[in-house]
């Protein structure tokens, strides 16, 4: 371990030890492989040959954040139980706000999406008032 890149457990939370992206990142090799998932880094280097969907897929996602990737297959509570195996330490916080789940309210640059935060509702909101009118101006005239 690089002893400038790591830092102990106290600086977050009493939880284990703490690495950096930047450290996480120089673990992306069959020989040494490292993920992120939920700011929590695990080494599944053990477990490359064992995983069920093949290596290269750990591969793909090791030396980062694979916290979306992991969610979109849908793990079973069996796989992420599994997971605890493999906890080494957190991620830093400085580093968690360049990682995790986007949110999809916002764009690429990190600013809230004018279409998805008012302009949809909007839109939605007067489809439904329209609907309203037009089917009770309907039922008076029958």
């Amino acid at each position: 371990m690089e002893a400038g890149r790591r830092t102990e457990a106290g600086d977050c939370a009493g939880a284990g030890p703490v690495f950096t992206l930047e450290e996480v990142a120089k673990r992306n090799s069959s020989r040494e492989a490292w993920l992120v998932i939920h700011g929590r880094v695990y080494d599944v280097t053990r477990f490359l040959e064992e995983h069920p969907g093949g290596e290269e897929v750990l591969l793909e996602q090791a030396g980062r954040d694979a916290t979306e990737s992991f969610e979109d297959v849908g793990h079973s509570s069996d796989a992420r139980e599994m997971l605890k195996q493999y906890y080494i330490g957190e991620i830093h916080p400085h580093d968690r706000k360049k990682e995790g789940s986007k949110n999809p309210s916002m764009t690429s640059s990190g600013q809230s999406s004018f279409w998805s935060t008012w302009l949809i509702p909007v839109f939605g909101a007067l489809v439904l008032g329209l609907m309203y009118r037009y089917y009770m101006s309907d039922g008076r005239t029958s």
